[in-house]
C-alpha cells in the first residue's frame, strides 16, 4: 500500500515551506470523524422520501456523491430534476438532523490536540476551511474544544465559489495575512484537496475515510492516518531543521 506521491517524500514536503507562517485545517473528516453522522443524517431522509425506490442508500454511494461536496454540488448529484429552492429545503433539514447528532456522537480524530499544541506553541496562524454550513462549523468546532484555537472560520458556500475552487482557501489565506510559500493544508477529501493544491499549497491527506488512490490523485503531498502518523511527524521535524538553520 503506497502512501506517498511520486514526487516528494514526507521529510522534503514540507521543509520548503520554512520559515512556516500557518497551516490550514478542513473540519469534516479531518477535525473529526464525521461522516458516519451525515452519512446516518442522510440516508435517514432519503428513506422518509423514498429515495431510490425506498431502500436505504450505502456508503459507496455516499463517497461517490455525497462526501467533501458543497450543499450545492450534493444536491445536484442527489436531485438532478428538483428546482434548487426545494434541493436545498432538503439539505437543512439534513444538516439540522446532523447537528441534533453531533454533539453526542462527535469523535476527534486521534492525535488532533497534539497537532494543535505544536501549531499553538510555535504561535502559527491558523485557520478552519469547509463546505460545511458556518452553524455546523461552529458547532464542530465547539465540540472539539477549538473555539479560541482558530483564528479565521471560513466556509466556502460564503465565497465566490466553494471547494473545489480555490476560493475558501484563497480568502482563509487573506484573513489570516499569510503566504502561501509558508503554509499547509490537512485536508481528508478530493475535492479538498483540489482546493488547497490550486491555491499554491502542500495538502496532506487524511486518510480517514475516502480511498487513499483518490487522495493523491487529487494532488496530497503524501496521507497520514490520523494526527500521531510517524509521517507527519517526521514531516514537521524536519521542517523545524530547517527553521533553525534559516536563524543560524
Amino acid at each position: 500500500m503506497s502512501t506517498l506521491s511520486n514526487n516528494h517524500t514526507p521529510e522534503s514536503s514540507l521543509a520548503k515551506l520554512a520559515p512556516l507562517e500557518a497551516v490550514l485545517f478542513d473540519i469534516d473528516g479531518t477535525l473529526c470523524d464525521s461522516d458516519p453522522l451525515h452519512y446516518l443524517a442522510f440516508r435517514e431522509l432519503l428513506l422518509e422520501i423514498g429515495y431510490n425506490n425506498g431502500n436505504p442508500i450505502d456508503e459507496e454511494f455516499f463517497i461517490k456523491n455525497i462526501a467533501g461536496r458543497s450543499d450545492t454540488d450534493a444536491a445536484r448529484n442527489l436531485f438532478p430534476d428538483w428546482d434548487r429552492e426545494k434541493a436545498m429545503k432538503f439539505l437543512d433539514d439534513k444538516e439540522a438532523l446532523y447537528r441534533k447528532l453531533a454533539p453526542k456522537q462527535l469523535v476527534a480524530v486521534n492525535g488532533l490536540n497534539k497537532i494543535c499544541k505544536w501549531v499553538s506553541d510555535r504561535g502559527l496562524k491558523r485557520a478552519a476551511v469547509t463546505n460545511a454550513p458556518r452553524a455546523n462549523a461552529e458547532l464542530m468546532i465547539s465540540i472539539l474544544g477549538l473555539t479560541d484555537f482558530f483564528q479565521a472560520v471560513v466556509i466556502g458556500s460564503e465565497c465566490e465559489r466553494a471547494k473545489p475552487a480555490p476560493d475558501p482557501y484563497l480568502k482563509a489565506l487573506k484573513e489570516l495575512d499569510a503566504s502561501p510559500q509558508h503554509a499547509f493544508v490537512f485536508e481528508d477529501s478530493p475535492s479538498g484537496i483540489k482546493a488547497g493544491v490550486a491555491a499554491g499549497m502542500p495538502v496532506i491527506g487524511l486518510a480517514t475515510r475516502n480511498p487513499e488512490k483518490s487522495l493523491l490523485e487529487a494532488g496530497a503531498v503524501f496521507l497520514i492516518k490520523d494526527y500521531e502518523d510517524p509521517k507527519l511527524w517526521m514531516a514537521l521535524e524536519e521542517l523545524e531543521r530547517v527553521e533553525a538553520k534559516l536563524k543560524e
